[in-house]
């Protein structure tokens, strides 16, 4: 069964806290999703740190109950 919208940004917001993160359902189907991840944990970090670390917060379900996620991560301002 695929991950939730909700789901996904929890588990985002529980290993960066105080993230902003707002999800978009692609294709309208649960199994497609954007995520837009602002935290003050990116500062100072590369693209690909940053990609890595919110893949992290998945525990590895990338590529398993988590078909697809299209991310785009900034830093606040």
């Amino acid at each position: 069964m695929p991950m939730s919208g909700p789901e996904i940004e929890g588990m985002i917001r529980a290993a960066l806290p105080g993230a902003e993160v707002v999800m978009t359902d692609l294709a309208g189907d649960g199994d497609h999703w954007a995520a837009r991840v602002i935290a003050p944990q990116f500062a100072g970090k590369t693209r690909v740190q940053q990609h890595k670390m919110v893949y992290d917060a998945l525990g590895g379900k990338m590529g398993g109950v988590l078909h697809a996620l299209q991310l785009t991560t900034e830093v606040p301002t």
